[in-house]
């Protein structure tokens, strides 16, 4: 098994993750209703969906390496 450190940071880099996610979600669909009750552009609002896509690919990948860091101190 993985010594303290690495287990800690692990946490702690799950913990920045579900962070990441929730807050992504909670301003993209803020911005989502927002820019409908003020009549922004779609071009404008497609940025808010493309920093989402952004920040959610972020989490994927940070995911994806504490999967295989975990992995990878098991054996």
């Amino acid at each position: 098994m993985g010594d303290r450190s690495t287990d800690m940071h692990l946490a702690r880099k799950g913990r920045a993750v579900g962070v990441v996610i929730a807050v992504t979600m909670l301003v993209w669909m803020g911005a989502q209703w927002l820019g409908g009750q003020m009549g922004w552009p779609v071009r404008f609002v497609f940025l808010f969906d493309l920093a989402a896509i952004a920040a959610l690919i972020w989490a994927l990948v940070v995911t994806y390496q504490i999967w295989r860091t975990r992995r990878d101190n098991r054996g």
